[in-house]
């Protein structure tokens, strides 16, 4: 069996649970049961060697800490929201606090609270670079460039509860321009609500105030109210905000004024996958946007995107990739109404460039056609053999640097769970032959450690140097936490390197767990994609129906 352990995929406030190797959702007398059984195992008066004690007594009192913590219902509500940072640096509940949704609560609002704080601790500056380039226009001989345009704004904390953004934008098209300078001073009345003041220059002459507040741990309100210093027309705002689900967000936005609108929006973000949507009805116009973004990997992207409405009508598909922690690069074709693009993008920590080229004004199929299949094969060709070849060098450079830098960490972890192992060995080998009498479930191989290291499976990784301390053999814990009716389980949402015999091999990189058991005097291995799913005996594959796995002759 394998199972995929994304070195971002778990929280690393899950250790405990997994030490105790119980469910984060486990009740009280789940966790007091586990607590008992492995104290069974790893009270030091069961020892009498010295060597024996001492490892013993080493690893109960990780038990005991796990057992403290855990039990506590207070600092198991910190715990899961800060993990072991929370509890060490001193977070206090205050002694009003007594009901779990209260706990929750302000919890929630602390932990809102640590993310503004951290947010405004320093300045940030943002900007952006529009090129407008037209191809057209330059063969007529009238020169390349349509258009430019520059926002740039920074954002800084002032004070404990007040903050500023001061912020300018210039615009160039053909022969107008302009350009307008503003500023937002943001005060914090308290940790659920904030007000707003803002001015403005230029082309947009105006002065507004806004306010905000939590409505409640999942909504959000927003009103403002806007006057023209051109016009003297007023605008007013208002604007909903709601967390639908873990992963989705949705907002109304009313707009009261010269030009009064509503909309509709959306917004979904998963761990692959991010999908947004609005619909916006204003004073004799119409519009509806939306785009979806999938991941392919942590560096690779797609996107597509739509937009109709009496403004015109577009189609843009397009991807991405990261080039370095803040370099990403982007690469998008339109086609629409106003004619075909291609657009570049380069985004750097805040700063954005643009640049959008107009190839053709007329939709010609076999224009639009070519704009579209010469640069993707292009990009293909550069990515098989240029860009993957580069970045395999430079990854494989980076995994000897981290291979060499967490040496110790993995030396002394590694020492660690072999020490923890020699406890659970004699239990483990008496749980192992009761299952091979009753024809049972037995682990007769189980490796646990890099993904890259684990993908051929057929390949004898025991003797290649690096591959192997890259893996740990964690056939004895496994059979250890087989249950007497022959049942294994790995807790969804845990971390498999904080199980006892469990170590991190190789810190910072992606982790599997390979499984290889016998089941009625077969053999089987099998291939689970979902991450963490659990392992059961037969009866449980049948109820839900699972695959037994790929039997090995």
């Amino acid at each position: 069996m394998k199972f995929a352990d994304d070195k971002n995929g778990v929280p690393n406030n899950r250790e405990l649970y997994a030490l105790l190797h119980i469910s984060p959702e486990a009740t009280d007398e789940e966790i007091r049961k586990a607590y008992r059984q492995w104290a069974q195992i790893y009270h030091p008066d069961k020892y009498q060697a010295p060597q024996m004690k001492e490892i013993a007594t080493e690893n109960f009192q990780r038990i005991c800490e796990a057992y403290e913590i855990l039990c506590d219902e207070n600092k198991r509500q910190i715990y899961d929201i800060y993990g072991m940072e929370g509890l060490t640096s001193g977070l206090e509940l205050g002694p009003k606090l007594n009901k779990v949704e209260e706990i929750k609560e302000e919890l929630e609002r602390l932990r809102r609270q640590k993310e503004q704080e951290k947010v405004l601790a320093h300045v940030q500056p943002s900007g952006s670079i529009l090129a407008n380039l037209s191809l057209p226009q330059f063969l007529e001989g009238d020169g390349i460039m349509r258009g430019m345009a520059m926002a740039s704004e920074v954002h800084s904390k002032i004070s404990k509860h007040n903050a500023i953004s001061l912020g300018g934008n210039l615009a160039v098209n053909g022969n107008s321009g302009g350009g307008a300078a503003s500023v937002v001073l943001r005060h914090q009345i308290s940790s659920d609500s904030s007000v707003e003041f803002m001015g403005s220059l230029g082309l947009r002459a105006l002065i507004g105030v806004q306010t905000s507040r939590q409505l409640s741990l999942h909504s959000t309100a927003t009103m403002g109210v806007a006057m023209s210093l051109r016009d003297g027309s007023i605008n007013l705002s208002n604007t909903w905000s709601r967390q639908l689900s873990e992963t989705t967000n949705g907002n109304i936005e009313l707009i009261l004024g010269p030009e009064s609108s509503i909309g509709v929006g959306w917004q979904k973000k998963e761990q692959k996958n991010a999908a947004s949507g609005e619909i916006k009805i204003g004073t004799g116009s119409f519009g509806a946007v939306g785009h979806y973004t999938h991941r392919f990997s942590l560096k690779s992207h797609g996107r597509i995107a739509g937009r109709v409405g009496s403004s015109g009508l577009e189609l843009e598909v397009g991807g991405g990739r990261k080039v370095s922690n803040f370099t990403t690069i982007r690469m998008l074709y339109t086609i629409g109404i106003q004619g075909i693009f291609w657009k570049f993008e380069l985004h750097r920590g805040g700063q954005k460039l643009i640049v959008p080229i107009l190839l053709s004004n007329h939709l010609n199929p076999v224009f639009a056609s070519g704009a579209f299949i010469i640069p993707a094969s292009l990009y293909f060709a550069l990515k098989k053999f240029v860009f993957k070849p580069y970045y395999l060098r430079r990854e494989k450079q980076k995994f000897l640097e981290n291979l060499e830098k967490t040496q110790g960490q993995v030396r002394e972890a590694r020492a660690a769970a072999e020490k923890a192992q020699q406890l659970l060995q004699n239990v483990a080998n008496r749980k192992r032959n009761k299952q091979l009498e009753m024809g049972g479930l037995v682990v007769t191989k189980a490796v646990y450690g890099n993904r890259k290291a684990l993908t051929t499976r057929n390949r004898s990784v025991e003797k290649v140097d690096e591959v192997a301390s890259q893996i740990i053999d964690v056939t004895l814990p496994l059979n250890f936490l087989i249950d007497e009716s022959g049942r294994l389980k790995l807790h969804d949402g845990v971390k498999k390197s904080g199980i006892m015999g469990f170590c991190d091999p190789c810190p910072g990189e992606p982790k599997q767990l390979y499984v290889e058991y016998t089941h009625g005097g077969n053999k089987y291995e099998v291939l689970f994609l979902r991450m963490l799913l659990p392992i059961f005996s037969n009866a449980f594959i049948k109820e839900y129906g699972l695959s037994r796995g790929r039997e090995v002759v």
